[in-house]
């Protein structure tokens, strides 16, 4: 088991406020501190002064549901006490691999509350070391990364007509 700083970067979100933003059924998803919809709140129009955070990073609400962990498909802005996870120059994982660290990560919620947030103690909570992964999660995760891609392309094209 090593710390989740060993293998991300942990960086706060950009800290938005939702009901400061303008609904954009076809923009940006807003991930906030929800355990529901990969964390998407909402779509939202572009902020031209604000950068989305990258697709491929992990969400992890630091409070509301707390140690809620996503894998984002596509660009993102977050809302308060939402972090994001980058891995450190030098490790590659697969998108599965990145999924079974959502589920590592969710596995230590039972640690807090909402008086009892993740802000401090994220970067020190132990996961399992990458050659720790087991040889089940690629086939197990890569159905299930197909399956959302294909739910996501599907809804895009109902949108696009």
């Amino acid at each position: 088991m090593i710390e989740v700083q060993e293998i991300f970067e942990v960086r706060y979100g950009v800290n938005l406020e939702l009901n400061h933003m303008s609904p954009d059924p076809f923009g940006v998803p807003f991930v906030g501190r929800s355990a529901r919809n990969n964390g998407v709140t909402a779509r939202v129009a572009r902020i031209e002064s604000v950068n989305p955070i990258a697709a491929g990073t992990i969400s992890v609400a630091g409070g509301g549901s707390v140690m809620a962990s996503f894998l984002q498909p596509e660009p993102y802005y977050s809302g308060r006490d939402v972090y994001y996870l980058t891995l450190k120059s030098g490790i590659d994982l697969s998108d599965a691999e990145k999924l079974y660290y959502c589920a590592c990560l969710f596995a230590n919620s039972y640690r807090f509350n909402y008086g009892r947030q993740a802000n401090r103690t994220l970067r020190t909570l132990h996961i399992p070391a990458p050659d720790e992964i087991p040889p089940w999660v690629a086939p197990t995760a890569r159905y299930a990364v197909d399956n959302i891609r294909s739910r996501i392309e599907n809804m895009a094209a109902e949108f696009s007509v």
